[in-house]
């Protein structure tokens, strides 16, 4: 029996196999020498195995009929070791009946043991079960789950461990309200969650059991583009790395800083972070089909299509969604935001080829999937939609489409996915958010491919004002949009002293974050290049020639990334971070003195 909690091997050599195989053998054909109630004589592991077993032989008519009883789900949910197992078997049911008719199932089991006073923990019931589900993706029932065990919760003596338990409870709803985007009742359980959390910080000395939720504070305000408020809670969450965490909270962690420093563009520190995170994973024997580990290629992809390594990104984001396939296979929201990302990383790096037709299917793929598992006009789908819009926007402007009337059509398709983004943007966030300051400014871009050049000018001009609102003058985001609008007057409409300033802006915003190397310099170099021939200046139009071929040079010798780095302990990954941020200070000093630098040679050739 030593084997019992480990994974199946379907050997005959094993009295243990031989044993699960045949009372599986038994039950599916119906003729079984034990009632369904004796199962939960089996150890916990062992009835996971007869339920894999099952899953194996494609009995999910059996699994959809016993999934639907709390009393086993709950004996199936204290089996931590194979949890992946259990997520891979109830996706299976869920697809199996088209629908979440067995989740429906177990909650109303839940309220049933409720009603009727069972002597089971119903409250480590509920947790466990919105815990479960949120690693799923099935984020409404979780918040039903634990909303139920709220509720039992507040009817008790508000000693310290219902507070953590409560406070623990709130957490759990928050992750799965901002994951799923809802961000209303988000902020209402964030109101109750940072209550209850500042009590706790003013009278208990347990700091480790924070570490949790600062993390999931940094996750609420990454998913509403918050990324000064992410970031502060995500060093916070980090701070506590040395405070003995288990390593799946160390490892969330790393994750989530790792994400919060790719966004306020400290790519250095968050490199460190995801691949301690990455080499935390191989040291934890994470399976490959666990979700976390898709999770963990999925955030590496991330980091890398942000830092300018977009090849490596793809690699990695189809990775991610190959491992999602396997552990979901389909109508799942993991799935549809792994095609997506694989999507708009394919879009970048075909972006000179034009070869668009697989970013295309994985867009589409995205968009589909969303439909089944979301509500309609999900937020979600917004962003699903923009990248599809991208794309076929490209594919118009491919000199290989056959006719105008088929190139107006994918502009017009693209328009009306731009429009409907961009409307659950400013209902969902408001104006005054960057995702909404992205979608003008893919309406700027796509007007400009329809030649509505006043209309592209007037989105450019709304970007650039709601992300220096928010961002700053010297955000990436900025520089983006300033690049854009310097396009449009450079090649449409002929304002070329008005490009001419715009692309010195994006060049000087690019080389402070990113140094003279970074691949989206060479747009803003060939656009001053242009601008230079229609003004016939010659001496700059020589000079921007000489640094598009050392910025070339420089491209020719970029290093491809590799995640191998040795895995540190806690303390030293946060002495180590804090050394990379003194040297980022640096960097960026050298950064800046080497954009001006390149204002000053801008000015000495007349610029």
């Amino acid at each position: 029996m030593e084997n019992m909690c480990g994974a199946i091997n379907y050997s005959p050599n094993k009295l243990y196999d031989l044993c699960i195989n045949a009372a599986a053998k038994q039950y599916q054909s119906k003729r079984w020498w034990f009632q369904r109630e004796d199962l939960l004589l089996l150890p916990n592991c062992a009835l996971l195995d007869f339920y894999e077993t099952l899953y194996y032989n494609n009995r999910l008519y059996l699994l959809r009929q016993d999934f639907g009883n709390m009393l086993i789900f709950y004996k199936l949910l204290r089996t931590r070791k194979k949890r992946h197992c259990l997520i891979t078997c109830y996706q299976a049911v869920l697809n199996y009946e088209h629908g979440e008719i067995v989740s429906k199932a177990l909650f109303d089991s839940y309220t049933q043991l409720i009603v009727g006073e069972s002597n089971l923990d119903l409250i480590d019931v509920g947790m466990r079960m919105g815990s479960f589900l949120n690693e799923g993706g099935w984020y409404d029932y979780s918040v039903q789950f634990l909303d139920r065990a709220k509720t039992l919760l507040m009817n008790k003596h508000l000693c310290l461990d219902v507070q953590l338990k409560l406070m623990e409870c709130d957490r759990l709803k928050l992750l799965a309200e901002s994951l799923h985007c809802n961000f209303m009742r988000a902020r209402e359980t964030y109101l109750c969650f940072i209550e209850i959390m500042k009590f706790l910080e003013r009278n208990t000395t347990l700091t480790s059991v924070f570490a949790n939720c600062y993390c999931t504070l940094s996750t609420y305000f990454f998913v509403q583009s918050n990324f000064d408020e992410s970031y502060r809670w995500a060093l916070k969450a980090f701070t506590l790395l040395p405070q003995g965490l288990t390593n799946r909270t160390v490892l969330d962690i790393l994750r989530q800083t790792s994400k919060s420093c790719v966004m306020k563009r400290k790519f250095a520190q968050a490199g460190l972070l995801i691949k301690q995170a990455m080499n935390l994973g191989v040291q934890m024997d994470i399976k490959r089909h666990h979700p976390i580990f898709s999770d963990l290629l999925m955030d590496y992809a991330f980091y890398l299509l942000n830092s300018d390594a977009v090849v490596e990104s793809v690699e990695a984001y189809q990775l991610a969604l190959d491992h999602k396939l396997f552990i979901f296979e389909t109508r799942n929201i993991q799935i549809a935001l792994a095609h997506e990302d694989l999507a708009y990383s394919l879009y970048v790096n075909e972006y000179n080829s034009g070869n668009f037709q697989l970013a295309r299917c994985h867009a589409e793929t995205s968009i589909l999937m969303m439909k089944e598992v979301l509500p309609p006009d999900h937020i979600l789908l917004a962003s699903a939609k923009r990248v599809k819009a991208l794309i076929l926007e490209e594919m118009a402007l491919d000199y290989n489409v056959s006719s105008e009337s088929e190139q107006k059509q994918l502009l017009t398709t693209a328009e009306e996915l731009h429009l409907s983004a961009l409307k659950l943007s400013q209902e969902t966030f408001g104006e005054a958010n960057v995702q909404t300051a992205k979608h003008y400014g893919n309406l700027g871009r796509l007007y400009q491919s329809m030649k509505q050049f006043d209309k592209a000018e007037q989105m450019h001009q709304k970007a650039i004002k709601i992300k220096e609102d928010i961002l700053g003058l010297h955000d990436y985001e900025v520089g983006l949009s300033v690049g854009h609008l310097a396009s449009l007057y450079n090649y449409h409409m002929k304002k070329y002293s008005a490009a001419e300033e715009l692309y010195l802006r994006s060049i000087e915003i690019n080389i402070r974050l990113f140094g003279p190397a970074y691949s989206g310099l060479e747009y803003d170099y060939r656009g001053l290049i242009h601008v230079y021939s229609k003004l016939s200046s010659v001496d700059k139009y020589i000079f921007y020639n000489t640094k598009y071929r050392e910025w070339r040079r420089l491209r020719r010798k970029v290093a491809r990334v590799d995640y191998n780095e040795e895995l540190l302990g806690p303390q030293c990954v946060v002495q180590r971070f804090f050394e990379i941020g003194d040297q980022q200070v640096e960097t960026e000093k050298e950064r800046i003195l080497l954009a001006n630098k390149f204002k000053s040679s801008t000015t000495e050739y007349g610029g």
